[in-house]
């Protein structure tokens, strides 16, 4: 009996890291995230000591798996087994981050087990951490096998910026006999032609947005936020208020966009979404062609959308979006508003900015109060036609924002899809997944 509750007050108690002690807090308040916000912090502490906080933290959001592998480790934190299944449940239950450390060792005990080292890449791209998995597959680069083993390997130099790495990687990867594997070939080709071409038009640098969003999706990224661009966004939002007059900015640089790749639309085509069609209405008015509804196989026309996170959750929606991943020849898909930590199944042609929470301009966003507070105002609900109206009438003008962010005149979007434009409207729009090589501060 007394060895029975020498274990339990063994795994009942309060850890010792500071960190993983507020986690364990956290618990006590049945508060799960915000016990996975501290563990993120944990660091190096004891991997035995983090596992029996994450198995806590399973077992109150029902995740069996993970609690039965964290209690594992827990007792055997010397063993690869316990340490591979416990970092394979933690990457199944979408916390990498916590997968990393017990991989890691797990990859060290094996001396480089392929099955250790397959999940600890998938952790490391999870979390966009694409020099460690570069350079984790390069530290067994004589075991490995073209296929995914090199493949994995000039993907993640490519998205860690690294393209000298991913040409001398690619360059030695043989196509694949597998025909599973046709179309990440394809992909990655279709990602080297962009970078090909991206060079021609600026650095290519940790600092490049637009560069890079169009190397990993083939996305021509048409502003920069205003704010916080040298203070850790890098041209990204975190969270804003859209506005008619921001609507109509990106309209018209679709425009400018279009011009300078001399595509030649004959319609705009509508999602089902209200947000998608009253930007489509003002795109049909702005660029002076008729407005029809959304047909997957329509050619030569502008499909708009406001966000395609909020037309996945129209009831049409998943299968619009399925239809919108495999291109029709002269389709030109637009995204006014999308969201880089949380992004949709498709990568857009076009993108006027990129954020973690936006507002539309015609949902109920936040207002000042008669007593000079904030409050929420109402959805304006009138037809879409009028609001439509209403941002083609709007100021265009940027927001001038903090003074930080480099000049970007309209000028200098359309050199660049000058230089893009042979690569530009290619293949599938596969979703990116990650930020790439452009870090910016995440909050949601």
């Amino acid at each position: 009996m007394l060895s029975m509750f020498s274990r339990f007050s063994r795994s009942d108690r309060r850890p010792s890291s500071p960190d993983l002690a507020e986690a364990w807090e956290c618990l006590d308040s049945g508060d799960v995230p915000g016990a996975l916000r501290r563990l993120r912090q944990a660091g190096s502490a004891p991997l035995a000591e983090v596992a029996r906080v994450v198995g806590r933290a399973a077992r109150a959001a029902g995740f069996d798996d993970l609690r039965t592998a964290a209690s594992t480790l827990a007792a055997h934190p010397d063993r690869p087994q316990a340490l591979y299944d416990y970092g394979y449940a933690c990457v199944e239950r979408g916390v990498p981050y916590l997968a990393v450390p017990a991989l890691r060792e797990a990859l060290r005990l094996t001396r480089g087990s392929t099955a250790v080292l397959h999940e600890l890449v998938s952790a490391y791209e999870d979390e966009s951490r694409h020099r460690e998995a570069a350079d984790a597959l390069l530290a067994h680069e004589e075991g490995l096998a073209d296929w995914p083993d090199r493949y994995l390997l000039v993907h993640n130099a490519l998205l860690a910026g690294d393209v000298a790495q991913a040409r001398r990687q690619h360059a030695l990867l043989a196509a694949p006999e597998d025909d599973r594997w046709a179309g990440a070939h394809d992909r990655q080709n279709r990602m080297l032609a962009r970078a090909a071409s991206a060079e021609k038009a600026g650095p290519l640098d940790g600092t490049d947005l637009r560069g890079w969003q169009y190397v990993m999706g083939g996305t021509v990224l048409a502003t920069l936020s205003p704010y916080g661009f040298d203070a850790g966004m890098t041209g990204r939002y975190a969270w804003t208020q859209d506005t008619h007059g921001q609507c109509l900015l990106g309209l018209s640089r679709l425009r400018a966009v279009l011009d300078a790749a001399g595509v030649r639309a004959r319609s705009v085509s509508l999602l089902p979404d209200r947000d998608s069609r009253i930007l489509g209405l003002a795109a049909a008015e702005l660029l002076g062609l008729p407005a029809e509804p959304f047909e997957a196989a329509r050619r030569d026309t502008v499909v708009v959308a406001h966000d395609l996170r909020v037309t996945a959750g129209h009831p049409q929606g998943p299968a619009v979006l399925e239809q919108l991943a495999h291109r029709a020849p002269g389709q030109v898909l637009h995204e006014h508003a999308s969201c880089w930590t949380d992004p949709p199944p498709v990568a857009a042609d076009s993108v006027t900015f990129l954020h973690q929470s936006v507002v539309a301009p015609w949902a109920a966003g936040l207002r000042q109060s008669a007593d000079g507070g904030v409050e929420e105002g109402e959805p304006d609900g009138r037809p879409e036609e009028e609001i439509a109206a209403d941002v083609v009438g709007a100021d265009p003008e940027p927001d001038e924002g903090d003074g930080a962010t480099p000049a970007d005149p309209v000028e200098r979007l359309t050199a660049f899809v000058s230089a893009v434009r042979d690569a530009w409207l290619r293949g599938d729009r596969d979703g990116v997944r990650s930020s790439g090589p452009v870090r910016s501060s995440r909050f949601v």
